[in-house]
């Protein structure tokens, strides 16, 4: 077997130096590549989703469902929504002038940042690679992939197929790890997208700022879920279930972190709980052929460890079984672990969720505020002053109410972080604007120039002109006929 050909600063210069060289050559800004390029992506998806669901589930043992329904469908769900918007948002947008720059029109124009870097996650190794892309193809750039090496069969898939089907002049994938990813971080770039945790975000954006390099951080955070006592609890578990065990075990950046909820009502909230998660996943969910395992042994001990501190692993109330060889890690309920325990402290990303009490559902606003800014947060009520109050005064990246991670697939809204959970955003328009530059663009007519604005400067310009700034016709009248 031949040995990998190490990819170091010399071969990223290379790449990058090729990549700008299309790019300087107008191969990316038209529309027609544009839309060629998409619809390869589209191919990929129609023709190769059982290679994409094998991958998936000897990365992640990713059910079926799970690999076709939210990462191939949403990706071929975001490449039609290009197809078929992409001239409208590459048209360029019209701007109202004033009596400052008359005679005169102004627009907008979408155009493409340059030579770009992606750098994406391993627990949706699909659609968190490909999602950015589409933007930045949309958008008319040249683009650079970097996959995460820890989901190795994905990794090698995704190369695989974008070399097979798009243009390699303009679009490449680099596999690898650190090394590879650092001799990329060396290079300039016109922007980077970054998907993964803050830790790495703080890495990424310290190479980026050597350079002045605009960022996209898709970090993540501890996503709160509050449950009010007025709603329909059965629904209401459920879909928390389903957000947390059901999306990847646990192991996604918008995954239910904790809930709060009144003393008076948690048991409540257990009991439906469990009763939902053996309906869902049977009485040994370490059997079940319905859930995702853990990604590989590091993150099962970094789980493990949280579960094991002191003074938390005596509120497992449900679960807390674990099965190293087979990295599983059944789903784990925890009541009322310190706030100071690591489980409280670092993202869980994984099967494990504690439920804080209080004493009333107003101190969830305190305890979430304490907080770093999350990526979301959940709310369950009937009770409509709390939904209004909750969307307007909780920061997070996205608010939703009587659901879970759904915003994730609603296109006409931006996805993204705030402050440590993430900064800028993406999905639908989002993608593409975040991969172009807005550029203002004034045409004036060479008639009508007036001396007003050239020496030697009086008092009359003087009062004209800043009449003329405000755009306030009553004083350039005045002023016209020496009433001012």
């Amino acid at each position: 077997m031949a040995a990998k050909k190490m990819f170091g600063a010399a071969n990223a210069s290379i790449l990058v130096t090729d990549l700008r060289r299309s790019f300087d050559d107008g191969v990316t800004r038209g529309y027609e590549w544009r839309v060629t390029q998409l619809k390869k992506l589209l191919i990929i998806c129609d023709n190769h989703e059982p290679e994409i669901v094998a991958a998936l589930r000897d990365d992640l043992g990713k059910p079926e469902l799970e690999s076709s329904v939210y990462e191939v469908s949403l990706l071929r769900n975001s490449i039609k929504l290009a197809l078929k918007q992409l001239k409208n948002w590459m048209a360029p947008e019209k701007a109202k002038t004033s009596l400052t720059t008359f005679p005169a029109s102004a627009e907008i124009v979408s155009e493409p940042l340059g030579v770009v870097l992606v750098i994406s996650a391993w627990n949706y190794p699909f659609l968190l690679s490909i999602d950015p892309v589409i933007g930045a193809i949309s958008a008319g750039n040249a683009v650079v992939l970097k996959p995460s090496e820890l989901a190795p069969a994905s990794s090698a898939l995704l190369a695989k197929l974008m070399e097979q089907y798009l243009d390699s002049s303009a679009v490449r994938v680099v596999e690898g790890a650190v090394t590879e990813t650092t001799a990329l971080l060396e290079q300039k770039w016109d922007k980077i997208f970054y998907t993964g945790s803050s830790k790495i975000g703080r890495v990424i954006m310290a190479a980026a700022a050597k350079h002045l390099t605009p960022v996209v951080l898709e970090l993540g955070g501890k996503s709160p879920v509050v449950v009010d006592s007025d709603t329909d609890l059965k629904v209401t578990v459920r879909r928390i279930i389903a957000g947390k065990w059901g999306c990847n075990n646990g192991q996604a950046c918008i995954s239910p972190d904790y809930i709060l909820t009144t003393k008076e009502y948690a048991p409540k909230v257990i009991d439906a709980m469990k009763k939902e998660l053996e309906t869902f996943y049977g009485k040994n969910p370490m059997e079940s052929k319905d859930m995702s395992r853990i990604v590989n042994s590091t993150h099962f001990d970094r789980l493990s460890k949280l579960l094991d501190e002191k003074e938390v692993s005596d509120k497992i109330v449900y679960g807390g079984e674990k099965d190293r060889e087979n990295l599983k890690i059944a789903p784990t309920i925890l009541l009322d672990v310190p706030l100071d325990s690591l489980i409280m402290s670092e993202e869980i990303f994984g099967p494990l969720l504690p439920i804080l009490t209080l004493n009333n559902l107003e101190e969830s606003f305190d305890v979430i505020r304490s907080r770093p800014k999350p990526l979301a947060a959940y709310l369950f009520t009937h009770n409509k002053k709390l939904k209004e109050r909750f969307a307007t005064t909780v920061s997070a990246g996205g608010i939703v109410v009587n659901d879970i991670a759904v915003h994730l697939a609603l296109h006409t809204l931006p996805f993204g972080g705030v402050g440590e959970s993430g900064m800028g955003a993406y999905h639908g328009k989002f993608s593409f604007d975040a991969f172009s530059h807005k550029k203002a663009v004034l045409y004036r007519s060479l008639f009508g120039d007036s001396a007003v604005r050239y020496p030697p400067y009086s008092r009359g310009k003087l009062r004209l002109l800043k009449a003329l700034v405000d755009s306030n016709i009553f004083d350039i009248f005045k002023v016209l006929l020496g009433l001012s």
